[in-house]
Order: C-alpha cells, then structure tokens, then sequence
C-alpha cells in the first residue's frame, strides 16, 4: 500500500457487548456519527435520491445510503455538494465476537477530494480523530455499562 493510499482512507473498530440487532438499529440510521460525543437525535428530510440529515449543532449534512445488508453492512456516501464530486464513502461492518459484535467502520475517498494535499491530510485527520469520539458514542448508546476500546489506522 502506498502513502497515498494509506491517506485516502481511515478503518476503525469498537467491540460492543450488545447484540448485532441493537448495534444495527444504530448505524443503519444515516448520519448517526454527526454528534459530539453523544448520539442525539436528528431531523432526516427525505429527498430523491439521498437525505439531509439536520443536526442541531453541526447543521445538514447531504448523505446516500449506497449499500444495506441488515444486519451486517451499511455503506453510505458523504455528499460533499450536488453532484456527488469531492465526496467520501462511509462503510460500516458488524461482526459476532464472544459476548457482543465488533462494529468496524472504513471512511474512504480523501485522496479524491478538492484542495490542496494538506487540507486533504487536515480532513482525514479530523474525520479520524472523530472516528474515535463516534465509535466511543456508539459504544455508550449500545451498551452503555461497557468501557471503550477502538483501535484503528
């Protein structure tokens, strides 16, 4: 795998003590992740082919579910404008392991993204760093007696 390659994207995982259908009522909800620390409820206005997901914090954020396999995959994709240009894809995977499931998530496409390569670095460091507050979210919403755990690139 080359720099580039290792920059265009982030992988992420949590193990979560809770069954696969609970972690799934979660992340099959798009824009769950837009929060800041604490999964919150969102205003999701239906559109054509995606839906805006209103946050009272962050504001709308345009996203299209591209891929839904209950309970086990979910994949969506980030609209960065109209026609879909300069977005980045959003997958998430379940797993069953022991007492609970891992909940794996792979934000890819910032090698894709107008700018220049620092602002595109700058993003994909931010979006990492949020990872792991949004998978702590998922963690406390799912099963909230359980400590965190994520690991990732």
């Amino acid at each position: 795998m080359t720099y580039d390659e290792v920059l265009d994207q982030i992988e992420r995982e949590v193990h979560i003590g809770a069954p696969a259908e609970v972690v799934w009522e979660l992340v099959s909800q798009p824009g769950w992740w837009i929060n800041d620390g604490a999964v919150v409820p969102h205003r999701v206005e239906e559109r054509e082919d995606h839906v805006v997901v209103h946050d009272p914090t962050h504001g709308a954020f345009a996203i299209r579910t591209v891929t839904s396999v209950p309970p086990r995959h979910v994949a969506y994709r980030w609209l960065g404008d109209d026609d879909g240009q300069g977005s980045t894809l959003v997958e998430l995977w379940i797993a069953d392991v022991g007492d609970g499931v891992v909940l794996k998530v792979v934000e890819s496409g910032f090698a894709s993204l107008p700018g220049t390569l620092e602002q595109r670095r700058r993003l994909r460091q931010d979006n990492a760093e949020g990872w792991d507050t949004e998978l702590a979210a998922a963690l406390a919403h799912c099963a909230p007696t359980a400590a965190f755990g994520a690991s990732g690139s």
